[in-house]
């Protein structure tokens, strides 16, 4: 792995360089998942879909959303949900919860052998729509974010949303290149999908 970030990058959970915006849609990891948090799970979102830089994304993760307005928001309206980062098409990053706390982002899920991919898990959301293709500044900000988590965490694993829950999930998508980001995390361990193509 390339030389690690200095340390001055956390605050206990937080990352110092991602906007802060706390959520309440979070709870603690179960006491026997807090030393294996070894996985991240991609992810893509943006509200309503395909719109982008709205600030909905951050209001809906914030419980501020007004479900009134935009009819797509009627389809989502009470949900509470989470991830612990947001990164936005700019490659601007977001954080919601503390990184030694449970985002809720996988929902029912499983990988490698585990179930419930929230308990030992960090969510990344990327600032897109299944199908369509992401910015070199989001992917240049997940590498590098990569590489910092793994300073903090024993992470071995990266997935998407539809690795973990297969079939009832589809994010990040088609349009997401693993290979690109195989190639940024070249000097990491990290274990991505296995129907990426090796580097």
């Amino acid at each position: 792995m390339a030389a690690p970030p200095s340390a001055d990058l956390w605050d206990g959970g937080w990352h110092r360089d991602a906007v802060r915006l706390p959520s309440s849609n979070y709870g603690p990891r179960p006491a026997d998942a807090r030393q294996s948090v070894d996985l991240v799970v991609v992810h893509s979102i943006s509200l309503p879909p395909g719109h982008y830089g709205t600030g909905a994304v951050q209001q809906l993760f914030t419980n501020t959303l007004d479900w009134d307005v935009h009819p797509y928001f009627q389809q989502i309206r009470g949900l509470q949900v989470s991830a612990h980062f947001f990164i936005e098409r700019s490659g601007r990053l977001w954080q919601f919860v503390d990184c030694d706390q449970r985002a809720w982002h996988a929902g029912q899920s499983a990988y490698r052998g585990r179930t419930n991919c929230n308990d030992d898990s960090i969510g990344i959301e990327l600032e897109g729509l299944e199908g369509h293709r992401f910015e070199s500044a989001q992917y240049l900000t997940l590498a590098a974010l990569c590489h910092a988590l793994a300073e903090r965490y024993p992470l071995r694993y990266l997935a998407g949303h539809e690795h973990v829950a297969p079939g009832r999930k589809q994010d990040p998508g088609p349009g997401f290149d693993w290979r690109k980001l195989a190639e940024l995390l070249a000097k990491s361990t990290l274990d991505l999908p296995s129907q990426v193509p090796p580097t």
